[in-house]
C-alpha cells in the first residue's frame, strides 16, 4: 500500500472538519480560536486506519477566504483529495478557489463528498449534484467519484471509508528513492527535546541520525528522533505525516515556509523559469512585471513576474515567464506553485518550474523561448542536452547537473552515455561533462590565447600549464585543465611538450643570428662541464643583445637542453644526466653521500655541488639527513 497523504478542501462551514472526525473519531481543531469560533484556521491532521493496518494521513485546511494562505500550506503534498461541498449551500466562492489551487498544484485524484445531506429533500440533492457535476467539468474531478454523506447521522460514511480506501489504490504516490525532502509546516519546542518540526514528507525517507539541511538558509542539523502519527519510528518514508526532532537547533532558527531535506539536494536562487497558467475563471489581467504572491511548499513570498513571450495574460491563458525574488527560494525542477493577485489578495494562477536556478532572460527571445520549451515537454535526453548548453560555461559538476534536473547520479549518466556518443556533449574527467558547442567555444578562446602568445614569444615551445589556466578559466580545478587538455590533443589541436602548451602546428623557428647566438650559448655550457657560467655572465658578454639571450635561456629550458637547477645557475642536459647517474650509482654502494664526497666525485666547486643536490631535494629525489643525503623512497 501506498503512503498517501488525504486532504480536504472547499469552502468554510461545509463540514470538513467534522467530516473527519466522523471518518477518524480525531478532532483536527486544536487552537482556542478555533474552538471559539467554530472554524478552522491553521492546519489540521489526523489519520485513517486502512484495511491492512497502516495508516494514511490527513490534512484539514481552513475554508475561510482570510486563511487561504493557510490552505496552501497544507495542499501542496497531497494526494487525494475530498472536495466537500455542503448539500444547503452547494458550490461557493472558496469551493471554486480550492478547487483551482488543487489543480494547479497537479492533484491527480479525488472524492467530492456532499455533507449535510440530512438536512435537504432529495429533489434539493438532486440539483446540488447536477450544480457539481457542472462545476468540476473540465477539472481532474471531471469523472471522481460524488458521495452523499451526514457527519451527524453517519448516512453515507462507511461507503465513503471504501470509497477512499479505492482512492488510495488509485493514487500514485511519492519517490522514497529521491533525496528527502519535507516542507516545515509547524515548529515548536518540547521539554527535555528540543526542537521539533512537522511536515509531509514529499520525497525520500528520513532516519534517526541523518544529517540534514534547512533551506533557504543553508543551515546543517541533525535529526534526533522522529515520529509518524505520534509513534517513534526508525525512519519515515515519503507520503507520510512526520514530526521530527532536531538536534543543535533552536525553535527560532527554523520556520514555516522552510524545507528540511538531504544537504545539497535543493538550489536556492532569486529567479525561477516556470510555465504559468492564469485561471479560468480568474477576473484579472496579469500584465508583464506585476507583482504576485508565490506559493510553494508551505512557503509564501512576494515575487516579480516576467512575461518572457506576450505583454499580459488573460483568463485560460498560459506562457513562460521567469519569476524574480527579493529573498532566495528552495526548489526542484518539475515543483507546482500558485499565485495569487498582489492586492487584493486572490488566487490568479500557477504552473510548474522548469529551471530552478536560471540566467536572467531577455524577453522575446526566440532561443530563450526554444530552450524553455524543451525543459517543459523535451525528453529526458533532450532537457539534459539543454541544460549543458545553457550552463556549460559555469562549468557545472555532474552532481550540480543531476540537482538542477531532479535525477540521480545515476539516471544522469544513462542519459549522458549516448549523447557523449552523438557527439552533443563531452566528459571532461570524471567530474565534468560540457556541450559540443561550449566545448568549440572554449576552443576558439584557447586558440585565440596561444596565437597571441607564439607571435609575441617566438622562441618559446609554448605557454606553460600553470599561465594557461588562469587564462583560459576561473576555476582552480587543475583536473579540468588537464581534461580539456587531452581532449584538444586527442583532437591533434594542441600538443604539450615539458608542461608547455602549443598549437599543434607550432614550430620555433630561428633567423641565422638567433641561431647563431643560440649554437654559442649551448656549446659554453655543454664544454663548461660542472663549473659554468652564470647566466648574467653570458649577457654581460652579449650587451646589445641581453633581451635575445634571456629568451633563448627561456627556449633552451623548456626545449630540455639547458636545466636550470638555481637562479643564475644552468648545466647542459648531457652534464646534468651524467651527474645524475654518478649521484645515484654511488648511493647504490654505499648508504649516503656527503656534500664533500659528492663535489669530489663531480670534480666542481662546492657551489655548483651544493646547487645541484638542493634541486634534487626539491624534486623529492634525495632527502638530507644531517649533513649528507640519501635517495628517497620515491626515487
Amino acid at each position: 500500500m501506498n503512503n498517501i497523504i488525504i486532504g480536504t478542501a472547499g469552502h468554510v462551514d461545509h463540514g470538513k472538519t467534522t467530516l473527519i472526525r466522523a471518518l477518524t473519531g480525531i478532532e483536527t481543531d486544536r487552537l482556542k480560536e478555533e474552538k471559539k469560533r467554530g472554524i478552522t484556521i491553521d492546519l489540521g491532521f489526523a489519520h485513517l486506519k486502512l484495511p491492512d493496518g497502516q495508516q494514511a494521513g490527513i490534512v484539514d485546511v481552513p475554508g475561510h477566504e482570510k486563511f487561504v494562505k493557510n490552505m496552501l500550506a497544507g495542499a501542496g503534498g497531497m494526494d487525494l483529495v475530498l472536495l466537500v461541498v455542503a448539500a444547503d449551500e452547494g458550490f461557493m466562492p472558496q469551493t471554486r478557489e480550492h478547487l483551482g489551487i488543487l489543480t494547479l498544484l497537479d492533484v491527480k485524484e479525488g472524492i467530492v463528498v456532499i455533507t449535510k445531506a440530512d438536512m435537504v429533500e432529495e429533489d434539493w440533492l438532486e440539483a446540488v449534484k447536477e450544480e457539481v457535476a457542472q462545476e468540476v467539468k473540465g477539472t481532474f474531478l471531471e469523472n471522481a467519484p460524488v458521495l452523499t454523506v451526514s457527519a451527524v447521522t453517519g448516512q453515507g460514511i462507511p461507503e465513503l471509508r471504501e470509497e477512499i480506501f479505492r482512492g488510495i489504490q488509485k493514487a500514485q504516490g511519492k519517490n522514497t528513492r529521491a533525496p528527502a525532502r519535507i516542507p516545515v509546516d509547524r515548529v515548536f519546542s518540547v521539554d527535555g527535546f528540543g526542537t521539533v518540526i512537522t511536515g509531509t514528507l514529499l520525497e525520500g525517507s528520513i532516519s534517526e541520525g541523518d544529517e540534514l539541511m534547512i533551506y533557504p538558509s543553508g543551515e546543517r542539523v541533525k535529526v534526533r528522533n522522529v515520529q509518524v502519527h505520534s509513534q517513534t519510528v526508525p525512519t519515515a518514508y515519503a507520503g507520510q505525516r512526520t514530526a521530527i526532532n532536531l538536534a543543535g537547533i533552536k525553535k527560532t532558527d527554523i520556520n514555516r515556509g522552510d524545507t528540511l531535506a538531504k544537504p545539497d539536494s535543493m538550489e536556492v536562487s532569486l529567479m525561477l523559469d516556470v510555465k504559468v497558467r492564469i485561471l479560468k475563471d480568474c477576473q484579472r489581467v496579469i500584465e508583464n512585471g506585476s507583482r504576485l504572491h508565490f506559493y510553494h511548499g508551505t512557503r509564501d513570498t512576494l515575487c516579480k513576474l516576467i512575461l518572457l513571450e506576450q505583454d499580459q495574460l488573460i483568463q485560460g491563458e498560459s506562457g513562460y515567464a521567469q519569476l524574480r525574488f527579493q529573498e532566495p527560494v528552495a526548489t526542484r525542477k518539475g515543483d507546482h506553485f500558485v499565485v495569487r493577485f498582489y492586492s487584493p489578495v486572490e488566487t490568479v494562477g500557477g504552473g510548474v518550474i522548469l529551471d530552478s536556478a536560471p540566467q536572467r532572460h531577455k524577453r522575446m527571445d526566440a532561443q530563450v523561448i526554444e530552450g524553455l520549451q524543451v525543459k517543459e515537454s523535451g525528453s529526458l535526453g533532450d532537457r539534459v542536452s539543454q541544460y549543458l548548453l545553457e550552463a556549460s560555461a559555469q562549468l557545472p559538476t555532474l552532481e550540480t547537473i543531476a540537482k538542477q534536473l531532479s535525477l540521480s547520479i545515476e539516471e544522469l549518466r544513462e542519459e549522458l552515455e549516448p549523447l557523449c556518443q552523438q557527439g552533443i556533449c563531452v566528459a571532461l574527467g570524471e567530474k565534468y561533462v560540457v556541450h559540443v558547442q561550449y566545448l568549440q567555444k572554449l576552443w576558439q578562446k584557447l586558440e585565440e590565447i596561444l596565437s597571441n602568445y607564439h607571435r609575441t614569444n617566438p622562441l618559446q615551445v609554448g605557454l606553460k600549464k600553470e599561465e594557461l589556466r588562469g587564462k583560459l578559466f576561473s576555476s582552480k580545478d587543475t583536473a579540468l585543465i588537464d581534461s580539456v587538455l587531452e581532449q584538444f590533443m586527442g583532437e591533434h589541436r594542441i600538443k604539450v611538450t615539458n608542461g608547455r602548451v602549443s598549437l599543434a602546428d607550432f614550430q620555433v623557428t630561428y633567423t641565422p643570428a638567433q641561431k647563431k647566438l643560440l649554437d654559442e650559448v649551448v656549446n659554453t655550457y655543454r664544454t663548461a662541464g660542472y663549473t659554468v657560467p652564470s647566466s648574467d655572465e653570458i649577457l654581460a658578454a652579449h650587451p646589445k643583445e641581453k633581451e635575445l639571450c634571456k629568451q633563448i635561456f627561456e627556449a633552451l629550458v623548456a626545449e630540455e637542453i639547458l636545466v636550470a637547477v638555481a637562479p643564475q645557475i644552468y648545466f647542459h642536459k648531457e652534464h646534468y644526466q651524467s651527474a645524475l647517474d654518478r649521484l645515484t650509482g654511488y648511493l647504490k654502494e654505499h648508504p649516503s653521500i656527503a656534500l664533500g664526497d659528492f663535489r669530489d666525485l663531480l670534480g666542481t666547486s662546492r657551489k655548483y655541488a651544493v646547487a645541484l643536490l638542493e634541486f634534487w631535494d626539491r624534486r623529492g629525489i634525495t632527502q638530507k639527513v644531517g649533513d649528507a643525503r640519501v635517495l628517497t623512497k620515491q626515487a
